[in-house]
């Protein structure tokens, strides 16, 4: 039940995270192209390689952390369906480049970021 309540908490405070972020996307810089998704995944990915590199390198306790922040907060903060959902519209309105460009920056900096996230652990913690 502890568990539960940990990733719901995470969960919480991720999702408000990510709406505000992509509301501040559109407001930022416009409708059009996915920025805030694009934004939530690259900052999730990061936030997902520091924990990791932490809960590996012994520095912090796998529970609740995995729970809290890795599974609540960051699986809320982060989406795969709506990214998804972005590149569908874009190839149903033609926009085949905007659609190629998102997919190519969300799956190679997500990785990329998520690596440098533990790297910087593994270098620097």
């Amino acid at each position: 039940m502890q568990a539960l309540l940990f990733v719901a908490l995470g969960g919480a405070v991720g999702a408000m995270l990510r709406f505000g972020i992509s509301e501040f996307a559109v407001w930022l810089l416009g409708r059009g192209f996915p920025y805030g998704t694009l934004a939530v995944n690259l900052l999730g990915s990061l936030l997902m390689g520091i924990l990791m590199g932490l809960i590996l390198s012994g520095q912090m306790e796998n529970y609740p952390w995995r729970n809290l922040i890795g599974i609540g907060f960051l699986g809320a903060l982060t989406t795969f369906s709506t990214f998804a959902m972005d590149n569908v519209l874009l190839l149903e309105q033609g926009d085949f480049l905007k659609a190629g460009l998102n997919i190519f920056l969300n799956l190679s900096l997500t990785i990329l970021l998520a690596v440098a996230g533990m790297a910087l652990v593994r270098h620097h913690l």
